[in-house]
């Protein structure tokens, strides 16, 4: 589904990302540690799109990105700390927003599902303004998967959320890749991470150091694994 080769970004004198390849198959969960200024989201944005490589090459679903953005744009969701809905509208308006955009077909039923794919199909009329930041971060996943995408995209997904409200958003990302989406995830919550992945990799000063299947390590190797290249690294 992901194709990336030799991925690089500078800006000014400074390095980014360096020299990032890495392939993903359709339907795999990947979630993605590293420390603050590592390049994570920096990657996440230029896979998902939204930013382009100083060199190198992404490829998603057979597709190159320089030729084909706008098709590629309608296979991806992209999920942030960043709910990008309007407070003053109701999730049935936020939602009808970004469905017409996308030209979602059957859209007033496809709103109704999506919303109790996450949870909220109570809230249907309920203006933003009075949800929860757990419950806009699931409107926000909504959003993401209206338009019925291949490939999403979670930028800190957590951030913000108190542990009753991470279990439910757990809830849901668990349904996520059932259809077999493929997940790109990248999170500082280790516990929530490793135990919603199929594949975990580290990013350090703008490269990957460390790519495995999870089944491959227990979660108290893996930590210790990341501390050691963190540290190495400094």
């Amino acid at each position: 589904m992901i194709k990336a080769t030799g991925l690089t970004k500078t800006i000014g004198h400074k390095s980014i990302l360096q020299n990032i390849d890495l392939n993903i198959p359709a339907g795999q969960f990947v979630t993605v540690f590293g420390p603050n200024g590592a390049g994570k989201s920096t990657l996440l944005k230029i896979l998902a799109l939204i930013s382009k490589p100083t060199k190198g090459q992404v490829i998603i679903d057979g597709m190159n990105s320089n030729e084909k953005p706008e098709a590629i744009r309608q296979k991806i969701g992209v999920i942030s700390h960043q709910t990008f809905l309007n407070d003053n509208l109701t999730a049935r308006e936020n939602l009808n927003f970004y469905g017409q955009m996308y030209k979602v077909p059957d859209l007033k039923n496809r709103v109704f599902d999506v919303l109790s794919e996450v949870g909220l199909e109570f809230t249907l009329n309920d203006p933003v303004r009075t949800f929860s930041r757990g419950m806009q971060q699931r409107l926000s996943i909504a959003r993401a998967i209206l338009h019925d995408p291949e490939l999403l995209f979670l930028d800190e997904p957590y951030t913000g959320l108190d542990p009753h409200a991470i279990q439910i958003l757990n809830g849901v990302l668990g349904q996520l890749n059932v259809k077999k989406r493929t997940v790109f995830l990248i999170t500082h919550n280790f516990e929530e991470g490793f135990a919603m992945s199929d594949r975990v990799l580290f990013v350090v000063r703008g490269k990957i150091v460390y790519d495995g299947k999870k089944a491959a390590v227990n979660k108290d190797e893996l930590k210790s694994l990341y501390l050691q290249k963190v540290e190495g690294a400094a």
